[in-house]
């Protein structure tokens, strides 16, 4: 066996998914990245990022707040409903850091972290991923409202209806069970 670089030991057997991208599309990516998704490597590297996504409208949501993000600071951090090959949601925390800040998604290093055990995944709409992503944020309904383009009287119907499907009683353990807290 050839002697590997500790760089390229490092790549390859971190405890995280790791992905290299240029323009949103894997360039390299590791074993547990790749066993994380369902899929083999080959079938990953030159893909677009978009098809782990959900839908596309969640890639590009994401794509305009990461870019944004990236664009003032080179770094971006979120967690966020991802999909599997086999079509299952998990929850998944991404960290991204952009090689080149005047064009942030040019070249990029992402860590992904599966959040799966850790956090329950409902049936969820892709307005109330949206939604329980910012309420882990810490936003308020209003700002959510803001964010999202729509009435904060919308987001408390949503907020409603996650309370019910997570059988939580206020949104103090809604947002506990959605970080992973079932307990609480």
């Amino acid at each position: 066996m050839r002697e590997q670089s500790p760089e390229l030991i490092a790549f390859e057997y971190a405890p995280v998914g790791l992905a290299v991208a240029r323009h949103r599309s894997i360039e390299r990516c590791n074993d547990r990245f790749c066993h994380m998704f369902g899929y083999r490597r080959k079938q990953l590297e030159g893909q677009s990022l978009s098809f782990l996504y959900p839908s596309t409208h969640e890639f590009e949501a994401t794509g305009n707040l990461g870019f944004q993000q990236m664009r003032a600071t080179g770094l971006y951090d979120d967690e966020r409903i991802m999909k599997r090959r086999d079509g299952e949601l998990f929850w998944c925390r991404v960290r991204g850091q952009s090689l080149q800040l005047e064009s942030p998604f040019a070249h990029t290093v992402w860590s992904f972290a599966d959040l799966a055990e850790k956090r329950p995944t409902s049936v969820l709409s892709a307005r109330e991923r949206e939604v329980v992503k910012l309420l882990l944020d810490g936003k308020t309904s209003k700002e959510i409202a803001r964010d999202l383009a729509i009435s904060p009287r919308t987001v408390d119907n949503h907020r409603a209806r996650l309370l019910e499907k997570f059988k939580a009683k206020n949104a103090t353990e809604l947002i506990a069970r959605l970080a992973g807290f079932p307990h609480i």
